[in-house]
């Protein structure tokens, strides 16, 4: 039996929660974000309580080992575009390096990473993207697509450990290593 799948879901003041034809649509200030629920679950909203309930379909066990997995999957999706559309979900990196720079050019991300030609990436609908100096912050309400995002960014020049250069997560610690000792 999923322990994460029994746990009802509570639904912030501001936040419409609908399920229409396997399908459940989350709406909220910072936007609006839907889901394909599996065959195996069932959603229900439950107005007086303000709470989404997930359940297994008619027919299967807890002893499903598949409809297991679905069952708190989809709960946790639940739960996260709640979470996104009600506060959002937000990722910020920064970009450790001389000269080595992040702008923003139109709907375009556009760095400087030390390459022959500066790496420009298009910022996906329903993004936001802020560049303050070094730092750059990534917001919007579908967690997934603000960490693809932020790990896109970051694959085109991962730290390295010696000097510490390159795309970084903010609250990331890089262990830096000792260079080549020299003899005496």
């Amino acid at each position: 039996m999923s322990r994460i799948g029994k746990k009802s879901v509570a639904v912030p003041a501001g936040v419409k929660v609908a399920v229409k034809d396997g399908t459940v649509n989350v709406e909220g200030p910072k936007g609006k974000l839907s889901i394909k629920v599996p065959a195996a679950v069932t959603v229900q909203v439950d107005e007086a309580a303000k709470a989404v309930n997930v359940a297994l379909a008619n027919g299967l066990t807890s002893q499903d080992k598949q409809a297991n997995a679905h069952w708190g999957s989809t709960r946790a999706h639940i739960k996260n575009m709640i979470q996104g559309v009600h506060a959002g979900y937000e990722k910020r990196l920064e970009v450790v390096g001389v000269g080595w720079t992040a702008a923003l050019a139109g709907k375009d991300l556009k760095m400087t990473l030390g390459f022959a030609n500066a790496i420009v990436m298009p910022v996906p609908a329903g993004l936001t993207v802020k560049v303050d100096k070094q730092f750059v912050s990534v917001s919007g309400p579908d967690k997934q697509q603000v960490g693809q995002f932020a790990s896109a960014m970051r694959s085109h020049r991962k730290p390295e450990p010696y000097n510490g250069k390159g795309i970084k997560y903010v609250e990331e610690v890089v262990r830096r290593k000792q260079g080549k000792q020299f003899g005496a």
